[in-house]
């Protein structure tokens, strides 16, 4: 439930207003009335104001009305409200003037931000930028910003993990465009950047760590005003090397004048269930070979009939299938978020402050997680003719995570053991995880698998990060159209975690224990001078800025701990059987930059802009330090340029713009990868010991370089109910930085360079349209389209591949002359002679059975053909209705889960039509005289998933749990209900709101 503006006393603001007014003169008179929209409604906390004169205005009451003193009777009144256009009323000496606003449907789109928060007209950028508004990221209740986003943005793509509420999410925009780095983009908060950490310190499929969240998700969504999304370099350069994968603007909330005192309260429960479980065989029971065996974890015995059998405590039981997953995962997680705001505006005076909390207790227990935040954000004008301004912000988040998820084949994640759990053995038998000797019950002494309910209470880990975002701004407006400001802003958080594993399991006999803090800062200084003018000789406008940044960050961090504990369960140091493994984190990187624009416009329809940036890193060789970055872009609004011409444009045809631009962004290198430095540490008799580092640096190497070309049009028919905006783009990442594989005689295992090509080339279409728009209903629909290719031009001429990570003989590459993303591994060996009749065939072995390619080959592509968005919103009275559509079209994927299941003989295609009959694989052998003859020889199902499963690696023959990545989810599912505005007069709101909704309702 969703409510606004509490406790609002009607003409309590007016009053309030009214006891700062001027003295009225002879010639001043009292003005009130009535403002409404175009469909007759009244229009709560419109503001009105004697033209020119901010000073002396009010804002319309719980009825649309107002009242405003001292208002020169040959004065004017200009009346404003969100969304409508704005009007200038002469006075003429009346005093009743009612005002009918009508909406303004250009008016959200013509103003954007962009790079450096500077707001520009959207018709005048040449180049691609897309904006979110803050009521569409409230509205998908998302917990993590970053999935707010799915399917809203053409070109942008998040890839979310799978642990939850608190886990972590990727975002790429327009492809990857380096080997080496996160490919993350720049996020920037009310002009400051922040930190935007991303996921598991590990993330190897066999030992993963623990998710530990995006920065990203700090954010309270109900804080925020706009997101906008640069895509391109040309849109991103002026934020230089650290803008090379995009950059995401978010603008947060400010005071605004309200009716009554300008709270607003929401408050949001939501269920988690689990979307799809894997589909398990129901037949057959623990064992191997067809046969019953208590100590297996496998379910390859023998078929469930009923039968009696002993269990592995003894007892006597009939045997039946368990539904383990829904007994043990028997309850939905529950997320409560709940959020109160105070926005309001006294003259000059604006205040925003609100404080949210969020709870969550995921559906695996023994994990959840909260989060508080708190954002106080004042502006002020004053001086002379308001000329000085300020803007101060202090953001503060606390996260407090028990038991983060982990995944991967982890005996702490809690589905690695439940999908393969023998399909005939109770889960509930070890719901009681302790014996009374203090050893973990399980069925199985030494098992790659841990009793879960054991893992919910004695396996324990806590994190908590406290999290401060911090700016101010000081602006003076020296000119109508020249403006200075300097800004200030960090980004500091701090974290402490502890992992406590108890005695008394098969992963320690007395507990472990390891403890770690990490403190982290970002400081951002600007300095920044604009200047816009139009007509300043003739048609000819210009405008420009003229700036400069200083970045600082540096991160510190010790964590360690005993192996194993002398005591059991005593978590401490002092408590170490051995030496206590410590490790010690630091680094530090400083960016100093100047930057500018120039900006040239003729008649409001035609624009010529031009950026550079230059840095200076730390983190390159004083030689290499400094590099350039510059763009240009133009645009022409055809329709404008047309209508100014006095011709005027066809009645249907609205709107119509081309745009251009070619810019050069790139990417630095992290901290201390220039010199070759030794690690310290001890052996396990405490003796101090050295070595290098795996990886050569070499001083002389310089920043990628991305290169970017864009063009586009927007194009708007039957007076803005449906509208285009296509682009097309091509970027060119050069001086990848490599590291290129050496011999290990040589002592390292790679050396850093220079080298390498990566091209991204797409279309991006986005649609807008309302196919039916009447009084009381209206349909709405946005869609968002992209294609991109993301190809590897060229790596050296000694590495054709370059890994970019994967597991055991399954790996992902960046292929020359291929594509960024591809799988290989290996495959099922085939009939490659054309000439043959049995071409493609698998070959099978005398016993039967098929084999895996020896050499690793490509088995896939992760790269999707297309990314679709669709958002359909429907409005009738006071119920809406509105769903996402997120589409991602081909390309392919792993799973190891399914692999896994194969293996243990719980995946349902081990047991085809619930039967494990024998059967003839088809395919074809060699003879005795090296001929193909057609298989004939019967295998078990065990013997072909053994196979299958365990043959040329630890992930198996890996074409034969390939997918198809396509995938069409249905998202963000919302019935709300307004309340009409009149039952509401005697209360003490202004607003309510009741909804329900669906994220992920179907796939």
């Amino acid at each position: 439930m969703k409510s606004k503006n509490l406790f609002s006393t009607k003409g309590f603001f007016t009053l309030l207003l009214s006891v700062f007014a001027f003295s009225i003169s002879a010639q001043n008179v009292t003005v009130s009335g009535t403002v409404t929209d175009d469909t007759g409604l009244e229009v709560i906390g419109a503001t009105v104001i004697v033209a020119g004169d901010a000073s002396r205005g009010t804002v319309t009451d719980f009825d649309g009305k107002y009242t405003l003193n001292n208002v020169p009777s040959n004065g004017s009144l200009q009346i404003s409200y969100v969304g409508m256009v704005t009007q200038t009323i002469p006075v003429n000496g009346r005093t009743t003037i009612d005002v009918v606003l009508t909406s303004d449907s250009e008016l959200l789109d013509e103003v954007v931000v962009t790079a450096l928060g500077i707001k520009r007209d959207k018709k005048a950028l040449g180049y691609a930028i897309q904006e979110v508004k803050g009521d569409d990221i409230i509205a998908a209740r998302e917990v993590n910003v970053a999935n707010a986003l799915s399917g809203k943005v053409s070109g942008l793509q998040v890839i979310r993990s799978g642990n939850g509420p608190g886990g972590s999410s990727k975002i790429v925009i327009r492809g990857n465009n380096s080997v080496t780095n996160l490919n993350q983009p720049l996020i920037v908060v009310d002009g400051v950047p922040m930190d935007n950490f991303t996921g598991a310190k590990n993330n190897d499929y066999w030992n993963p760590s623990a998710d530990m969240g995006n920065g990203l998700s700090d954010i309270n969504p109900e804080d925020i005003e706009s997101m906008s999304v640069l895509k391109g370099a040309s849109a991103a350069a002026l934020y230089g090397s650290r803008a090379g994968n995009g950059v995401i603007l978010i603008t947060t909330k400010t005071g605004r004048k309200n009716d009554g005192l300008g709270i607003t309260v929401s408050s949001s429960v939501s269920a988690e269930t689990i979307f799809m479980n894997p589909k398990l065989q129901s037949t057959y029971g623990q064992g191997s070979d067809g046969a019953y065996d208590a100590l297996s974890s496998s379910s390859w015995g023998p078929e469930i009939t009923g039968q009696e059998y002993t269990k592995w405590n003894g007892e006597k039981a009939r045997m039946t299938v368990y539904d383990n997953l829904n007994a043990y995962f028997n309850k939905p997680g529950i997320n409560l978020t709940d959020n109160i705001a105070f926005s309001q505006q006294y003259n000059n005076v604006s205040v925003y402050t609100s404080l949210g909390r969020t709870d969550d207790w995921s559906k695996i227990p023994g994990a959840d997680l909260s989060r508080t935040n708190m954002t106080a954000r004042a502006t002020t004008k004053f001086g002379a003719n308001d000329r000085w301004s300020t803007d101060t912000k202090v953001q503060y988040v606390k996260t407090n995570a028990q038991n983060r998820p982990v995944g991967g084949r982890n005996a702490s994640n809690p589905f690695f053991t439940m999908y393969a759990f023998p399909r005939s053995l109770d889960i509930l038998d070890f719901s009681n995880p302790v014996d009374d000797a203090g050893k973990m019950v399980w069925y199985q002494k030494t098992s790659p698998q841990i009793n879960p309910y054991w893992l919910s209470k004695y396996r324990l880990s806590n994190d908590v990060r406290e999290r401060f975002l911090m700016s101010g701004t000081l602006k003076y407006q020296f000119t109508e159209w020249l403006t200075g400001e300097i800004r200030g802003g960090t980004d500091m958080y701090f974290t402490q975690y502890d992992n406590k594993t108890y005695g008394g399991s098969p992963l320690t006999d007395t507990g472990r224990y390891s403890f770690g803090q990490d403190k982290f800062f970002e400081n951002n200084y600007t300095a920044l001078f604009t200047a816009q003018k139009d007509n300043v000789f003739g048609n000819w406008g210009l405008g420009g800025s003229l700036g400069g940044n200083l970045m600082h960050r540096k991160k510190t961090g010790i964590s360690g701990g005993p192996d194993e504990l002398l005591v059991r369960d005593l978590f401490t140091f002092g408590n170490a059987k051995n030496n206590v493994n410590a490790e010690r984190e630091y680094n530090e990187k400083k960016i100093n930059s100047v930057f500018g624009t120039a900006q040239l416009n003729y008649g409001g329809y035609f624009f010529l802009d031009g950026t550079f940036r230059n840095d200076w890193s730390s983190t390159l060789h004083p030689d290499n330090r400094s590099f350039f970055y510059p763009s240009i872009s133009t645009s022409l609004v055809i329709s404008d340029m047309i209508n100014t011409q006095g011709k005027g444009m066809p009645s249907w045809f609205t709107y119509a713009k081309v745009r251009a631009s070619f810019a050069q962004v790139g990417n630095d290198l992290d901290p201390y990868q220039l010199y070759n430095t030794y690690w310290i540490g001890k052996d396990p008799e405490n003796n101090a010991t050295a070595g290098t580092n795996n990886t050569l640096f070499d001083p002389g190497v310089r920043s990628e370089l991305i290169s970017s070309w864009e063009a586009g049009t927007e194009l708007r028919f039957f007076n803005n109910r449906l509208g285009f905006d296509f682009a097309w783009y091509k970027s060119n990442a050069r001086r990848q930085l490599l590291n290129l594989p050496m011999d290990p005689l040589s002592g390292y295992g790679s050396r850093k360079i220079n080298a390498g090509n990566i091209q991204n080339q797409g279309i991006e279409l986005m649609i807008n349209a309302r196919p039916v728009e009447t009084k009381d209903f209206a349909w709405n629909m946005q869609a968002n389209i992209s294609t991109n290719r993301n190809t590897i031009v060229e790596l050296t001429d000694d590495v054709k591949l370059y890994s970019l990570g994967g597991y055991d003989n399954l790996q992902v590459y960046a292929t020359a002359g291929g594509n960024y993303g591809e799988i290989y591994g290996s495959k099922f060996k085939r009939v490659t002679d054309k000439n043959s009749p049995h071409y493609g065939k698998l070959i099978v072995d005398a016993n039967g059975l098929p084999n895996g390619t020896p050499e690793k080959e490509k088995v896939g592509d992760q790269q999707a053909d297309m990314l679709i968005g669709v958002t359909n919103s429907f409005q009738y009275k006071g119920l809406s209705f509105s769903f996402l559509i997120d589409s991602r079209i081909g390309g392919e994927m792993f799973s190891g889960t399914n692999f896994y299941l194969q293996g243990a003989g719980t995946a349902a295609i081990t047991a085809p039509g619930g039967k494990r009959d024998e059967f003839i694989v088809d395919g074809v052998y060699l003879d005795a005289n090296n001929q193909y003859q057609v298989n004939t020889t019967k295998v078990t199902q065990q013997e072909y998933w053994n196979r299958v499963t365990g043959d040329t690696g630890n992930l198996g023959i890996s074409e034969a749990n390939i997918y198809n990545a396509t995938n069409i989810r249905v998202r963000n599912v919302q019935l709300n209900y307004d309340f009409n505005r009149t039952l509401l007069k005697n209360t003490p709101f202004t607003r309510l709101r009741m909804g329900v909704s669906v994220n992920n309702a179907l796939m």
